[in-house]
């Protein structure tokens, strides 16, 4: 299959990116800018392109025609959005106009409708008091990042109510752990945060309220598969909506006593006063594992932890999680 990633320079894109091609299919990344880019594998195509530009995206042949497309190209966090909202309706839902509308010109050239898998978030939920938040619970953003992507998510379905594409929207809590040449770097997430600590890069972790905030996090791998098996069963003419988690609660403190077991050494902390946050945010992925048969074996917060402490501080030892095999090709859906 022919598959464009967009995002292919940022954490999760690039995993994506070299499972793809691992697993035989023929990938272009896309990212913005190219200094930046890291090392894919072999055969990858990098072309350059922002998405606000659109001769940008005609000079990146993105209209050529693609099988697949997988969009993780976006802005993402929601604390930087409050103060930035144009920035990020302009980067998550303009950008994502013009991405559909050169996959449309390719798709008339070419006659093949794509298979669009579109990177969402949980964020689209907002403040929710449920146990775990289903893909039926009413979106109701709370910030400019969940409402961006969700206005994102309202465009893809009525593209794909055209028949011009077939879209699967994941949305996923938060990704973490790491793979070879795949770091999370974003020292504003906790994982990442936490062990700059551990390693003597930071000299304290701020806890916001009493740290037993529940959260929950999924392997990158297992969220790269996601991508790979939501391609398959994307359909021209549909659109279907899936969360993508581990279904386990985890909190700060949580986090922090992992940290400290893998490091061989306490996470030195303070505690700060609450943020208006959700104080659970769990979301329910049985629909996912039901229908297209995705699981999470590698989303323990033990082994998220311990991959993101060996990756990200030199050669990972004997054990640590790598990409997986290569894989049977996924049948075209087109």
């Amino acid at each position: 299959m022919r598959v464009l990633v967009t995002g292919a320079a940022g954490f999760i894109g690039g995993v994506v990116t070299d499972m793809l091609a691992t697993a035989g299919h023929q990938v272009t990344a896309m990212v913005r800018e190219p200094m930046t880019t890291p090392r894919f594998a072999p055969d990858v195509e990098v072309v350059a392109a922002d998405l606000l530009d659109p001769r940008q995206l005609a000079a990146a042949g993105v209209s050529r025609g693609f099988e697949g497309v997988c969009h993780l190209a976006a802005l993402t966090r929601v604390r930087e959005s409050r103060l930035d909202p144009v920035r990020y309706f302009q980067t998550n839902l303009t950008g994502t106009i013009n991405l559909l509308a050169a996959l449309e010109e390719g798709a008339e050239h070419t006659g093949v409708a794509p298979a669009f898998v579109f990177g969402s978030t949980c964020a689209v939920y907002g403040n929710v008091d449920l146990a775990r938040i289903p893909e039926t619970c009413p979106p109701d953003p709370a910030n400019p990042y969940g409402t961006s992507k969700f206005a994102a998510e309202r465009l893809l379905s009525h593209q794909a109510g055209t028949g011009l594409l077939g879209a699967v929207i994941l949305r996923s809590f938060n990704v973490a752990g790491a793979v070879a040449g795949h770091i999370d770097r974003d020292g504003s997430r906790i994982i990442p945060a936490a062990i700059a600590v551990a390693s003597g890069c930071r000299d304290v972790f701020r806890v916001n309220g009493d740290g037993l905030a529940l959260r929950e996090y999924v392997h990158v791998v297992d969220m790269a598969t996601a991508y790979l098996t939501a391609l398959v069963a994307a359909r021209p003419g549909h659109c279907a909506v899936f969360n993508v988690g581990s279904g386990v609660g985890v909190s700060v403190t949580d986090v922090l006593a992992a940290v400290g077991r893998v490091a061989g050494r306490p996470v030195r902390r303070v505690h700060c006063p609450p943020v208006s946050e959700p104080r659970t945010l769990i979301g329910d992925s049985t629909r996912i594992r039901a229908d297209l048969g995705w699981s999470s074996p590698a989303s323990s917060i033990d082994r998220i932890v311990a991959d993101a402490w060996r990756w990200g501080r030199g050669p990972a030892p004997a054990g640590a999680t790598a990409l997986p095999p290569r894989q049977r090709i996924a049948p075209s859906i087109t």
